[in-house]
């Protein structure tokens, strides 16, 4: 899909044109679903990722170092080497811009649901074993739910990092937002398309924080008595 977007030229190239957002609201639109796809799916597959090595780094301590040192040096290596790294692998296309983004997602969520796995108290552990829990048992139902508030915070946070990376795609072609950004810039720095897609990115992010920011207070009503 295309966003390089024809307008009408202004003189003044404002930072923002209601009749750039009435022209090409198709496009914008498209790139907003696009956009809005890619973070979504690629916030599932970290999670899906990172929770069970979140575990895995909680029940055998010696591991907590190796696999938080691992996502950390990933989240460390620049997004546009990434790509050059992935793109011979898996071409250029989504698989390519979710594996970017997973990779850059799961030390966020890695250490805050390690974080939240340690703050269960170790009485209520204790409790679990004596009514006759086992490792799985006291797992799904005491302490991933006790933890929930940790791994939500971790959610939220590497939702709303993704938001911005995505756009980092457009040097592939699968950017959403980001390509009508760029596009902004190829039209001799369009400044009403530049603002359109940033704008829509930040939107995008709060929408998605306040939706996870939902979810947690549905999925945690013990703790809705301390917020007052």
């Amino acid at each position: 899909m295309s966003f390089r977007l024809s307008y009408r030229a202004d003189p003044g190239n404002p930072w923002f044109s209601w009749q750039y957002v009435r022209d090409n609201s198709d496009t914008v639109l498209a790139a907003l679903r696009d956009h809005t796809t890619l973070t979504v799916r690629a916030v599932l597959i970290a999670a899906l990722i990172a929770v069970p090595l979140a575990v895995v780094a909680y029940w055998f301590r010696p591991l907590t170092g190796p696999i938080l040192a691992l996502t950390g040096v990933l989240y460390t290596v620049p997004s546009l080497a990434l790509f050059a790294f992935i793109a011979p692998y898996l071409g250029i296309g989504v698989a390519t811009v979710l594996s970017v983004v997973v990779l850059y997602a799961l030390l966020v969520i890695v250490r805050n649901t390690v974080a939240g796995l340690n703050q269960v108290p170790a009485e209520v552990r204790e409790a679990a074993e004596g009514m006759g829990y086992g490792r799985w048992g006291r797992l799904l139902r005491v302490e991933l739910p006790l933890a929930l508030p940790g791994i939500l915070t971790g959610l939220r946070l590497a939702t709303v990092s993704t938001v911005a990376l995505v756009t980092v795609g457009v040097v592939i072609g699968r950017g959403g937002l980001g390509q009508v950004i760029f596009a902004g810039f190829q039209n001799n720095l369009y400044k009403a398309q530049i603002m359109t897609g940033t704008l829509l990115c930040v939107l995008l992010a709060l929408v998605l924080d306040l939706v996870l920011a939902g979810v947690g207070r549905l999925l945690t009503p013990w703790l809705r008595g301390r917020v007052g």
